[in-house]
């Protein structure tokens, strides 16, 4: 499997009592037919904080089974205690998920050393690739290149980052120093283009929940070189993806998925549902790229 292209961070949909598992395979089937080269599922758009244990490991066995080797399943698997992060690593690879997603530990606010110790427990444990996911935003704690550098070297089954920091700077100083095999993604759907140019290998997407198509026409234009063409597409989405952060990920594009029917815009607490004047914005702009009716 390669980890490249337009990937999504799917949303998990919900019904009143728990996962809505048959429109879980469905959300997966409509991402495959439009293009889609990859799927994380229980990531943090997945709402995977509020996953119990069981619910966890359930998405995951049935975006294995439903994607049944046509893309890769990069499994989201991070936590902020290690023993559990580690838990949800090893069934991740006894699903057969393809790689795990790993974020950094939130709230904790552990040391460089205690990352890396960390990140290093995680992918000791397992065989199955690992991508580190920085975003410090949400979890209080840039991973530094330093750190990267040293996991990579002494962890050979960490093979990527989804990069999330904004730092464009640190993103080309980690490619750089973990050489031309590591796996550079934007984990920001807004620098798609600006990372890829650096060298990254595409996007883990939130806006491809709701337009996988037109993500992934972006991504496959830069990888054919195509940056001119590419960056006129990524502008004409720009207001579609500022959209998705009105309210904190992954409350818009829940939202926009229940008002275009692909699944409930049902959120678990603490998330809720949209303000009343962000729910106007959205709906004017969806509205405005036709994905509902005016």
């Amino acid at each position: 499997m390669e980890f490249k292209g337009s990937m999504v961070a799917l949303v998990t949909p919900f019904t009143e009592h728990g996962v809505d598992e048959p429109n879980l395979a469905e959300l997966i089937e409509y991402q495959i037919k439009n293009g889609t080269s990859g799927i994380i599922p229980c990531g943090t758009t997945g709402e995977s904080p509020t996953l119990s244990h069981e619910e966890h490991d359930r998405v995951i066995e049935i975006t294995v089974d439903t994607v049944a080797g046509r893309i890769p399943v990069i499994a989201g698997t991070g936590s902020n205690s290690t023993s559990e992060a580690v838990r949800l690593t090893r069934h991740a690879q006894d699903a057969g998920a393809d790689a795990a997603l790993v974020v950094t530990p939130y709230y904790n606010k552990p040391t460089q050393k205690g990352l890396y110790l960390h990140f290093k427990a995680v992918a000791d444990s397992v065989k199955i690739p690992i991508i580190l996911y920085n975003i410090e935003g949400r979890c209080a704690r840039n991973i530094e290149t330093e750190t990267v550098m040293k996991l990579v070297k002494n962890c050979k089954n960490i093979i990527g980052v989804k990069e999330a920091s904004g730092n464009l700077n640190q993103a080309q100083a980690v490619k750089e120093g973990c050489g031309k095999k590591f796996i550079l993604l934007s984990g920001d759907d807004a620098l798609t283009i600006p990372m890829m140019k650096l060298g990254g290998a595409g996007v883990i997407s939130v806006l491809g929940n709701i337009m996988p198509k037109e993500v992934a026409e972006v991504v496959n234009l830069m990888q054919k070189g195509k940056v001119d063409e590419a960056e006129s597409r990524q502008e004409k989405l720009m207001p579609l993806i500022k959209a998705m952060f009105y309210e904190t990920n992954p409350i818009p594009v829940k939202t926009a998925c229940g008002l275009m029917g692909l699944c409930s815009p049902r959120v678990r607490l603490p998330m809720c549902e949209m303000e009343p004047e962000n729910l106007s914005r959205l709906k004017a702009i969806l509205k405005q790229y036709k994905l509902i009716k005016g």
